[in-house]
């Protein structure tokens, strides 16, 4: 039987690797890509600060094509929506048919995501929607999963979470109130290890600096990871 073709949202973080690794595990539909938006002036991925080419070892070590959708910096709200109009055309010639998200509970984000897609020919996908959080990220960590927080919002956390791996010890060390899975903007971060991957994908935390009202932790290529967890930020 010929699975629908999806196109996956990719945001390079965790939830985003499960939504993806459960479609797949379903056997729901074929993800053929995934659709990230990049800065075209830092060359890295939205919010999570993420380098395009950390981006393009997780498409390789995932098995899928890559589709950048380039954003101007600073990106008008408009700018967005036309480079994601643009992209979604893309995808329905293509003879995609689905796109998955790996949004969890806000129903604002995903209201908004069903209206934009509407009348585009291309159905959402939520794989992972109304799963308890605090379950999930367990069951994420168990399945070996494992990521770098690369973004944390200093008013919801301590900046020292910024650079740790996503693991059970952070999970324990998170403060009440804070979502484990980082839905509500406490949190983004880089998925570099688990089940939806074909290999491990190198990569280590260099420098963490404050900007624009985040604290961020460069995700760099290579090098490997022996001894990363003694040269972290306390």
């Amino acid at each position: 039987m010929t699975l629908p073709k999806a196109w996956m949202s990719w945001s390079t973080g965790k939830d985003s690797a499960w939504a993806l690794d459960k479609v797949r595990t379903e056997g729901r539909v074929e993800v053929t890509a995934l659709l990230t938006t990049v800065n075209q002036a830092f060359a890295r991925v939205a919010m999570h600060a993420v380098r395009e080419q950390l981006l393009e070892a997780q498409a390789e070590a995932l098995g899928l094509a890559l589709v950048k959708v380039p954003l101007p910096w600073p990106c008008p709200n408009a700018a967005y929506e036309q480079a994601m109009e643009r992209a979604l055309a893309e995808a329905r010639s293509a003879g995609v048919s689905h796109v998955v998200f790996g949004d969890l509970f806000l129903q604002d984000i995903r209201k908004y995501r069903e209206e934009k897609m509407a009348g585009t020919g291309l159905a959402p996908l939520f794989p992972i929607w109304g799963l308890d959080t605090r379950a999930l990220a367990r069951e994420m960590v168990g399945a070996g999963l494992r990521a770098f927080i690369t973004c944390v919002d200093p008013r919801r956390m301590d900046r020292s979470f910024a650079g740790r791996i996503f693991d059970s010890s952070l999970l324990d060390a998170l403060p009440a109130g804070v979502d484990p899975c980082g839905e509500n903007g406490e949190f983004h971060t880089f998925a570099y290890a688990g089940p939806m991957f074909r290999h491990e994908i190198d990569a280590r935390v260099g420098q963490i600096e404050e900007r624009d009202g985040f604290v961020f932790a460069d995700v760099l290529a290579g090098e490997g990871r022996r001894g990363l967890a003694s040269n972290l930020p306390s």
